[in-house]
């Protein structure tokens, strides 16, 4: 089972949902803003890749952080972060049998998922 997180109307999140359309993948989408952050996957994510790697940080909801927060960020500080503003995360987040993709990249979905 293939599960994407993410929000409906991100670019990533739109390029990767049509990706696995083409690929003829089944998937269940979960939207952050609709759903919320669900805390035990997001705290998975975090102990495994890192928050530098979960938040992604060119976005703008990491630019209207204020400094001190961006500054001092560590697991903890991202957490309550993203659970705050759900739109911090690197997207989209795609759990799968084999694991978990963080951001698209179509040389790394093709390795994963097909």
């Amino acid at each position: 089972m293939i599960t994407v997180y993410g929000i409906p109307n991100c670019d990533s999140v739109k390029k990767a949902r049509a990706w696995l359309d083409l690929k003829g993948l089944d998937y269940a989408f979960h939207d952050f803003r609709k759903s919320g952050v669900p805390t035990a996957p997001l705290d998975e994510w975090l102990a495994r890749f890192g928050w530098e790697t979960v938040i992604n940080r060119r976005g703008t909801s990491w630019r209207r952080l204020p400094a001190e927060t961006r500054e001092t960020m560590d697991a903890a500080t991202a957490r309550r972060a993203i659970l705050a503003n759900p739109s911090l995360i690197k997207r989209p987040v795609v759990e799968h049998d084999g694991g978990t993709l963080i951001g698209f990249s179509t040389t790394d979905w093709q390795e994963a998922l097909t």
